[in-house]
């Protein structure tokens, strides 16, 4: 008896896979969608076969094909082989189809981990949205031209990314002449505006590792606990470092779960509402009950009246393995990306949630809202991801 019901599957709403028993699990994508996946071992292989969308194959259905597919691979059949040679190699697949089959093939030789599990995410979120279900031969340049330019030089990382996998995913038809040319190739590259100069980034780490870096602050010994507590209360809010540092009891709203951070503190001179996560308020409570008389949350440890030093996090990250490989600006990058590549999130939200100014003066004239509920639930998601470990994700090769 497998352990998911109707119930539980309809409750889901955690991103990633979730068990059923034996080789079977649903898994939750994108935009709260539903498939079944399952993993099996096939002639030595791990292989992952989607049995369909749910609530159309029904909880019953999808036990029944798992268990098919065991009894096949107990047999000696390939049922993932058998699969691939039922399509007949004359069909033309859409732009999805084709996307999945290059991940699925290449996915053997790539490296394991998380950069490879998420490797289908940009273009979900992307790519197919734009001409997912189109044929390949059917795709034109201004088709790839009008799905890159929005973000080509707002998030030219992203944007970047996008343009490589769709590439890669092109040239892989033309290699089994589904189409002639790659119309994602070199024959756009005049029609796409030079990237932004960077003068200098700062450095980062790869959203993924977030999480093991908090637990890595936590263990560092030697260090105050108001450092170690302000380097992951910025991280858990994407706060700038002088904005940690200097937070102080009278700016925490408990009831309303805020952060209200005033306008002489913050870069863009405007007072900046944080919404607090669950982990944020966790910290904070943690400071709370070792405070004393100081109005700093983090203060000094040689003069609770004064707010501790500003390269006290620096240091701090300096005496992890950390140090080598981002600064305390750079979770504010990983947080951005994360934003980017792992949620829906409008554009304006994840600026608001960096105290960015957004759009033109006129624009800002007539945008009073600080879009405070939308930041507060992509906050909490932001707390639950760097401090639970991440689901890996894996897409159904069905459609």
């Amino acid at each position: 008896m497998g352990k998911l019901t109707k119930k539980k599957i309809e409750a889901l709403t955690r991103l990633g896979l979730h068990g059923d028993g034996e080789t079977l699990f649903i898994n939750v994508a994108l935009g709260g969608t539903k498939s079944w996946v399952q993993r099996i071992t096939i002639q030595g292989r791990r292989r992952h076969l989607g049995l369909g969308g749910w609530p159309v194959v029904s909880i019953e259905k999808a036990r029944r094909k798992a268990f098919e597919n065991r009894v096949a691979v107990s047999d000696g059949r390939d049922p993932y082989t058998e699969r691939q040679e039922q399509k007949s190699l004359s069909t033309i697949p859409t732009f999805r189809e084709a996307a999945v089959r290059y991940f699925e093939e290449n996915r053997p030789r790539w490296k394991a981990g998380r950069h490879t599990d998420q490797w289908m995410l940009v273009i979900e979120k992307y790519a197919v949205p734009a001409f997912g279900k189109r044929r390949v031969d059917h795709l034109t340049q201004q088709d790839v031209l009008r799905l890159l330019a929005p973000i080509w030089t707002d998030i030219p990382q992203q944007a970047r990314r996008l343009r490589a996998r769709v590439r890669a995913v092109l040239q892989w038809c033309v290699a089994h002449g589904f189409v002639r040319s790659n119309v994602a190739g070199e024959v756009i590259d005049g029609a796409l505006p030079a990237m932004p100069l960077v003068k200098h980034h700062h450095k980062s780490l790869p959203y993924e590792d977030v999480h093991d870096a908090l637990k890595e602050i936590d263990q560092v010994e030697g260090v105050p606990n108001s450092a170690r507590w302000c380097l992951q209360f910025v991280i858990l809010t994407a706060a700038r470092s002088s904005e940690g540092i200097h937070a102080m009891w009278t700016e925490i709203d408990w009831q309303d779960r805020t952060w209200t951070v005033p306008a002489h503190k913050i870069k863009m001179k405007k007072e900046h509402r944080v919404p607090l996560s669950r982990a944020a308020l966790t910290l904070l409570e943690r400071a709370k009950a070792v405070a004393g008389s100081s109005p700093f949350i983090f203060p000094s440890p040689q003069d609770p009246r004064r707010a501790m030093s500003d390269t006290a996090l620096n240091k701090l990250l300096h005496r992890t393995r950390l140090g080598t490989r981002t600064v305390v600006h750079g979770f504010r990058t990983s947080f951005r990306v994360w934003g980017s590549e792992q949620t829906n999130a409008d554009r304006a939200v994840l600026e608001l949630c960096l105290a960015h100014k957004i759009g033109s003066a006129t624009e800002q004239a007539y945008s009073r809202s600080d879009l405070l509920t939308k930041r507060r639930v992509l906050m909490e998601r932001w707390g639950e991801y760097v401090t639970q470990p991440p689901s890996s994700k894996v897409v159904s090769l069905h459609s």
